[in-house]
C-alpha cells in the first residue's frame, strides 16, 4: 500500500513511529507537508503536485495536521479524498473536532458527560456566566488554543471577570467552564482506534500547574479506565466520526467528563506509558479501511 502521511515535520516522534510502522508491514509511505502541496481543482481529474511533482497512486492518507494549518491541511485533505485515497481520519470529522464550541455542542447534544461551559460575546453578560458554570474557581479557554495554551485559571470572582474582560477586551473567542478541583490536577488520555479503546494513560500536573499536558511539563503513566470512562470516550470519539482520537477525561464526582476530543494525539506519551504499539496498531487499522467500505461518522 502507498501511504501519504501528512505531516510537517518528520523528525517528530509521532511521525517517525508511523513511518517505521508502515515500513515494517512492508507499505511505502511518503510524508508530505501540506503548505508545500498546491492543488489543481478539476472536475474530472483533481489532483495534487508537491515541490514540482505530481503526487499520484496513493491507497491511503494519514493526516497529522498541526491545529495552526487546520484550513489549508484540511483543503489538502478533502482533495486526496476527492481522488479516492481513504482517509485514517477524514476531513469533516476532524474539522468538527478542532472547532472546540462545535464539538461540545455535539458531545452535549448526545449525552456525553462534560464540565458546565458558557461561551458570550459581550462584556455585560460576564457575571451570568461565571454564575451559570457555578461561580469561581473556573477555567477560561480560548477556542484557538493548544497544548494548554490559552487556559487561565481564575480562583476568585475578581479574577475570573478580569480574564474574561481582557480576552473580551482584544476579540479572543473564549469558553467559560467548571473547574473540576476533584481531578486533583489530573486527566486520562484515551486513545481510541477503530471503536476501541487501545491504551490510557493518566496525565498528572507538575506542583502549582492545573493543567497536565505533556508539553506543560506533566507527567505520564499507565492507568486502568472504568468500564464507564471506556464507554464515554468511544462514544465521544464516534460523535466526532474519528477512526483514530485521543479522549480527554477528567474523573469528577459525577463521573468522566470529557474535556476534548483531539483528532491528531501524539504518540510518545501513550507509548512511553503502556508500552504499547499504538503506531502498528494505528497502520493495522488503516489495513482495513478499503474504498467504498462504510465508515462510522458523527451527526452534526
Amino acid at each position: 500500500m502507498k501511504i501519504a502521511l501528512l505531516s510537517r515535520n518528520r523528525k517528530l516522534y509521532s511521525s517517525r513511529r508511523i513511518i517505521e510502522a508502515a515500513e515494517a508491514r512492508g507499505h511505502e509511505i511518503v510524508v508530505i507537508d501540506v503548505l508545500r502541496a498546491y492543488m489543481n481543482i478539476a472536475a474530472h481529474k483533481p489532483s495534487i503536485h508537491y515541490r514540482g511533482e505530481l503526487l499520484e497512486g496513493f491507497e491511503a492518507v494519514i493526516p497529522r495536521i498541526g491545529a495552526s494549518v487546520t484550513a489549508y491541511g484540511l483543503s489538502v485533505l478533502r482533495q486526496f479524498e476527492m481522488m479516492g485515497v481513504v482517509a485514517l481520519n477524514e476531513s469533516v470529522a476532524i474539522g468538527r473536532s478542532r472547532d472546540k464550541l462545535r464539538s461540545l455542542q455535539l458531545l452535549s447534544r448526545r449525552g456525553i458527560g462534560m464540565p458546565l461551559t458558557g461561551y458570550a460575546h459581550k462584556p455585560d453578560d460576564i457575571k451570568d456566566v461565571i454564575k451559570m458554570v457555578g461561580g469561581a474557581p473556573l477555567v477560561v479557554k480560548l477556542l484557538q488554543g493548544t497544548q494548554g495554551i490559552g487556559v487561565v485559571l481564575a480562583e476568585t470572582q475578581k479574577a475570573a471577570e478580569s480574564v474574561i474582560e481582557g480576552f473580551m477586551g482584544v476579540k479572543a473567542d473564549i469558553l467559560v467552564q467548571e473547574f473540576i478541583k476533584e481531578a486533583g490536577g489530573s486527566d486520562i488520555r484515551c486513545f481510541v482506534i477503530d471503536g476501541k479503546v487501545v491504551a490510557a494513560m493518566k496525565r498528572q500536573a507538575p506542583k502549582g500547574e492545573f493543567r497536565s499536558n505533556l508539553h506543560r511539563g506533566g507527567s505520564s503513566s499507565l492507568i486502568k479506565i472504568t468500564p464507564e470512562e471506556r464507554s464515554t470516550a468511544v462514544r465521544a470519539a464516534r460523535i466526532m466520526g474519528l477512526n483514530v482520537a485521543g479522549v480527554d477525561l477528567l474523573r469528577s464526582n459525577h463521573g468522566p467528563v470529557v474535556m476534548e476530543v483531539n483528532s491528531s494525539p501524539g504518540l510518545e506519551g501513550i507509548e512511553g506509558a503502556t508500552g504499547k504499539d499504538v503506531a502498528g496498531m494505528i497502520i493495522t487499522n488503516l489495513e482495513k479501511l478499503q474504498p467504498g467500505k462504510t465508515r462510522t461518522r458523527g451527526k452534526g
